[in-house]
């Protein structure tokens, strides 16, 4: 079943449970993709396309949460890591930091990275490889670390 179809019964769901943070979620996941559908460019909307889209969703809110927990607004936090969580379920599961450390290992090896010179090269290769099963600061912490060791 495709993104737009499961959002469907989930909005469905959710409005009969009267759950509003996911409500809010998925309105927002389905305003984003509509955004992208009707931007002009004539790109099709692809299962990668979607990923970036919930990637980039829930970095602008980890972003929000991030200025909300240093200004004591936790009444505005709470909304915000509630649609974290919504939005989460739709991504692919994220990779721990071993498995991260081990592809990068390899990428490493296969462009023959010598130092932190080579760190653009080994970084898009690896978020290429990794694209929405690892979070971009997450790879770029180890590829720093294995770089500079």
């Amino acid at each position: 079943m495709s993104l737009e179809k499961t959002l469907m019964v989930d909005l469905k769901e959710a409005m009969k449970a009267k759950d509003q943070a996911a409500l809010r979620s998925i309105r927002a996941i389905k305003a984003a993709i509509l955004i992208m559908k009707t931007d002009g460019s004539g790109n099709e909307v692809d299962e990668a396309a979607e990923i970036k889209i919930l990637q980039k969703l829930v970095k602008q809110r980890r972003d929000s949460l991030e200025i909300f927990e240093k200004q004591d607004r936790e009444d505005l936090a709470v909304k915000e890591r509630e649609e974290i969580a919504v939005i989460e379920k739709y991504l692919p599961a994220q990779m721990s930091e071993d498995e991260i450390k081990s592809h990068v290992s390899a990428i490493i090896a296969e462009t023959g990275a010598a130092g932190m010179k080579d760190m653009g090269k080994v970084m898009g290769a690896a978020n290429k490889k990794m694209a929405g099963k690892a979070d971009g600061k997450t790879i770029a912490s180890v590829v720093k670390a294995l770089l500079s060791s």
